[in-house]
């Protein structure tokens, strides 16, 4: 039982479930310190500026919105201007009581100020106590209008007088309705718009796991207690049941049925249901986190929702707000609202009511897709790939001519060189496997084999320029990118690419000898620093940076390549001794296994170097 009893426990971040809101509240004023205040003795937060001498309500109508805690950033999130004056916040998913409702009332508006609206989700504890406030507010001679916000599509019309509830689509009343107020509406206007904007948006919310609430004793199980992948459609913000259950739908599937119910659910005008919308409108598409769902996971229904808008319904979805607006703590599922912009909502007015700026800490303003219809989004229109120019183009383009070669017969010394370095990799493919298969992943060989055989090739079909070092290098790591994959690869694909640039930029002078030896080191360096090891790490570096440093010699006019040979085969030999590794597949494995057998990497580095060395010899 014990075992059973810490599986279902929920977890969550929480001190004390009974002063969780209190907590909340104090959390979102360290968050928003200049931004918000709290209305003594309640949990009503409210805009700064009611804290001023010079009342907002002079100029402009009051909004308040609020319900239970649960739903973030709903409510508090949206107060700012041109949004909500406050809000107040009920217990966990509860309704806040009607002296805190009364009181938030009281600091937004006075007599004779311009008014007060509240916004109110459908639900009977939220209209039965804002509705109690509203109506002691104007006993006392305030001027107060409440409008009821009932978008959800997944209860029946014909279920009974509760209606449907309240869910995301209130935030776009809040947006569009304290634009409204910020404009200099007067409370009627106000109140007007919030209407028109609550009976135009329709919503829908689907789950793949239920909420569990802050202080339950057992995990919510309910989409998962039969063992199998369920998910329901249709559950409101509090976990309350939904159209049906079912098994788990694909995304595209999920939208589907999501855009199925809101479109059969409709809307009324006139006194006649329709449907929410017809081909060519255009509509705004709030696609909304209810809590649990990854930022991932909500631009692919996203995705889902607009495609089949735009595909299928032929409508014009400028409007795309993705993210976390009215959730359910920690419920794994989504909503999606939608709101037509046509009869009232298509005058010019409520579009620009929709896109006006807000300081509203949880509001994200619109990328508006403007000339729907007439021209593509440009955001599907990609950006050409740049691709390297050929080098007789380096002149022409901007980039300044490479340094000249002053290495005597560098080209066909660097055929020499590579080819015997290819053909003894080639040929140690069983060693370096050896090594790898005790000391790694079994794989060293194979990938060295690999890239040398691809080099080889393009060295055959003189796909290599060997006419320059910098070319060659660059060339090299192109090679090596794609042919070896893995980690060794991209470092030594690393150290080509740097030893290339490093050449590149050479003294005008032109390239010696010893601005090879250089360019060899900086790549040697530029293993370390992107890969982040370092010589003792038992990798490729504890032959590279000894073969580096003796390379360099003491003769600043010449370079010893035998030196760094011996230097190479000396280091790798060492990593034999090393009875631990701070990097690769070597970290993992312990003392024991390592001590005895070199690191494979470091070999494949002193066999090209002594290579190299034979050759000029």
């Amino acid at each position: 039982n014990t075992n059973t009893d810490t599986m279902t426990k929920p977890k969550k971040f929480i001190n004390d479930a009974a002063t969780a809101v209190d907590e909340f509240i104090a959390g979102l004023l360290l968050q928003y310190p200049n931004h918000l205040r709290k209305l003594a003795n309640h949990h009503v937060l409210l805009h700064s500026s009611f804290a001023n001498d010079d009342h907002p309500n002079t100029t402009r109508v009051s909004l308040l919105s609020g319900g239970g805690s649960g739903h973030e950033p709903s409510h508090a999130g949206y107060i700012g201007e041109n949004m909500l004056s406050g809000a107040i916040l009920g217990g966990i998913f509860a309704s806040p009581p009607v002296s805190s409702i009364l009181a938030a009332i009281r600091a937004v508006t006075f007599v004779g100020g311009k008014g007060a609206l509240l916004i109110v989700k459908n639900y009977t504890g939220d209209r039965l106590n804002f509705g109690m406030a509203c109506e002691m507010a104007n006993a006392e001679g305030l001027a107060v209008k409440m409008v009821v916000v009932a978008d959800d599509c997944a209860v029946a019309r014909t279920k009974g007088i509760t209606g449907a509830r309240g869910v995301a689509g209130a935030v776009l009343v809040h947006k569009i309705a304290g634009a409204a107020a910020g404009r200099g509406f007067g409370l009627n206007q106000v109140a007007k718009v919030a209407e028109t904007v609550a009976k135009s948006v329709g919503s829908l919310g689907v789950a793949l796991e239920a909420v569990t609430i802050p202080g339950a004793d057992m995990i919510n199980d309910r989409l998962s207690a039969k063992g199998e992948l369920m998910m329901e459609i249709g559950l409101g913000i509090h976990g309350e049941a939904g159209m049906r259950q079912c098994p788990l739908l694909s995304c595209d599937d999920i939208a589907k049925e999501m855009l199925s119910a809101i479109q059969n659910y409709g809307r009324e005008i006139n006194g006649k249901i329709v449907p929410l919308y017809d081909s060519g409108d255009e509509v705004v598409a709030l696609v909304n986190n209810l809590g649990g769902a990854s930022n991932f996971e909500m631009s692919l229904l996203a995705r889902s929702l607009v495609t089949q808008l735009e595909k299928d319904a032929r409508c014009k979805v400028t409007r795309v707000l993705v993210g976390s607006f009215m959730t359910s703590f920690d419920m794994q599922g989504a909503s999606v609202s939608l709101l037509p912009l046509t009869g009232a909502m298509a005058s010019d007015d409520m579009l620009s009511l929709i896109d006006t700026d807000t300081d509203a800490p949880a509001w994200a303003k619109a990328d508006v897709w403007k000339n729907a219809g007439s021209s593509p989004r440009p955001s599907e229109i990609e950006i050409d790939e740049v691709y390297k120019g050929a080098p007789s183009d380096t002149a022409t383009a901007g980039v300044a001519p490479l340094p000249i070669v002053l290495v005597e017969n560098f080209a066909t010394v660097a055929r020499e060189i590579i080819s015997k370095c290819c053909d003894d990799l080639i040929n140690a493919e069983s060693l370096l496997t050896k090594y790898d298969t005790i000391v790694g992943d079994g794989d060293c060989g194979i990938t060295m084999q690999r890239g040398a055989n691809e080099i080889s090739k393009r060295l055959k079909s003189q796909q290599l320029n060997v006419e320059h070092p910098a070319l060659l290098f660059s060339d090299l790591a192109d090679a090596v990118s794609a042919s070896m994959g893995g980690t060794s690869g991209i470092l030594l694909e690393l150290m080509f690419r740097k030893a290339s640039t490093t050449l590149a930029t050479a003294a005008n002078e032109g390239i010696k000898s010893r601005d090879l030896a250089l360019a060899f080191r900086a790549g040697a360096e530029a293993v370390s620093f992107y890969g982040g090891a370092h010589e003792g790490s038992r990798t490729m570096l504890d032959a590279l940076f000894p073969a580096s440093v003796a390379l360099l010699g003491i003769d600043e006019s010449a370079v010893d390549v035998e030196g760094a040979a011996k230097a190479a085969r000396k280091g790798a030999d060492a990593t034999a001794s090393m009875d631990h590794a701070d990097a690769g597949r070597s970290n993992y494995l312990s003392k024991e296994q390592l001590i005895g057998t070199p690191d494979p990497g470091a070999v494949a580095v002193s066999i090209v170097l002594e290579a190299m060395s034979q050759v000029l010899s």
